[in-house]
C-alpha cells in the first residue's frame, strides 16, 4: 500500500525520472527485441535439425539428438548462460570463445528452447497420417526430398501453435539475460525502480513485454493460415486477416474453421 501511495504522491518527479530515462528503455527494448527475434530463429534451426535427427533410421543419429534434446531441456537456462559467459572463456585453445553479452544471450535462448522445439517437431513428423509414408514409396521419391516435400509441410501446420507458444515463453525468458550483462528491457526497467522506489516502472514493461508478444502471435497466426492454406485445410491469409490479431493467450488460429 506505502508503494502505491508513493507512486501517487511523487508522480511528477516519477514521470520526469521514465522520459528522462526513455532513450535508455527503448535501448532495453530494442536489445530485447533482438534476443528474442535471434534465439527464437536459432531456436527454429535447432528444432528442425534435432527433431528431424530423432525420426532417422540410423539408430547412433536418433541416440545423438535425443542425448542434446534431453541435455538442454534437463538442464537452466540461467546455468547455460553463466556457462557460456564465465566457463567457456576458460577453456583452452580452440573451445574458449570470448562472446559478446548479444551473443551469449541469443546461444543460450537457443539451445535451451530448441530443444524444446525439437520435440514438437519430432511428435508433429510422428502426427502425420501413415498413409503419408506409404505414398513416397508410390511416387518413388527418397526419404530425404519426401520428407522434405510431403512430410514436413503437413507436420509444419501441425507444430505452428506449439512453436508460437515456445517463442513468447523464449521472449519471457529473455529477461534473464540481463544476468550476463545484456542491458534488456527488463535490466533498464529495474533501474528506473530503483531510482523511483515505486512499481510503476514495471507497469511499461509490461505493456512492452505484451507488444511484443502479440507480434510474434500475429506472425506465427499468419504462419498457420498459410501453411494450412498450402496443404488444402483452409482459406488463403487475405481472407483470414481477422484471426491475426487474436492476442496471446487466446485460443489457436481458426480452430474447426481451417481444419
Amino acid at each position: 500500500m506505502d508503494g502505491v501511495m508513493g507512486f501517487f504522491e511523487q508522480l511528477g518527479p516519477n514521470l520526469q525520472i521514465l522520459g528522462e530515462r526513455m532513450p535508455q528503455i527503448l535501448d532495453g527494448v530494442l536489445a530485447t527485441v533482438l534476443a528474442t527475434t535471434l534465439g527464437g530463429l536459432l531456436a527454429l534451426v535447432i528444432s528442425f535439425v534435432f527433431g528431424i535427427a530423432q525420426t532417422v533410421k540410423v539408430a547412433v543419429v536418433r541416440v545423438l539428438a535425443r542425448i542434446f534434446v534431453e541435455f538442454f531441456r534437463g538442464t537452466s537456462l540461467m546455468v547455460q548462460l553463466f556457462w557460456l559467459a564465465f566457463v567457456l572463456p576458460q577453456l583452452p585453445y580452440p573451445f574458449g570463445w570470448q562472446l559478446t553479452p548479444l551473443a551469449i544471450g541469443v546461444l543460450a535462448l537457443g539451445l535451451n528452447y530448441g530443444a524444446y522445439g525439437a520435440e514438437v517437431v519430432r511428435g508433429s513428423i510422428g502426427s502425420v497420417p501413415k498413409g503419408q509414408y506409404e505414398a513416397l514409396s508410390a511416387l518413388s521419391l527418397s526419404p530425404v526430398r519426401g520428407m522434405f516435400r510431403v512430410i514436413i509441410p503437413q507436420a509444419w501446420a501441425l507444430m505452428i501453435p506449439s512453436l508460437s507458444n515456445l517463442w513468447i515463453q523464449l521472449l519471457k525468458g529473455s529477461a534473464i539475460v540481463s544476468t550476463v550483462l545484456l542491458y534488456d528491457l527488463y535490466f533498464r526497467v529495474e533501474q528506473v525502480r530503483d531510482q523511483t522506489g515505486t512499481w510503476f516502472a514495471f507497469l511499461f514493461a509490461l505493456v512492452a513485454y505484451y507488444l511484443i508478444a502479440w507480434v510474434i502471435v500475429i506472425i506465427m497466426n499468419a504462419l498457420e493460415v498459410r501453411a494450412k492454406h498450402k496443404i488444402g485445410r483452409g482459406p488463403a491469409l487475405s481472407q483470414s486477416l481477422g484471426t491475426l490479431l487474436r492476442a496471446p493467450g487466446s485460443a489457436a488460429v481458426a480452430k474447426g474453421g481451417l481444419a
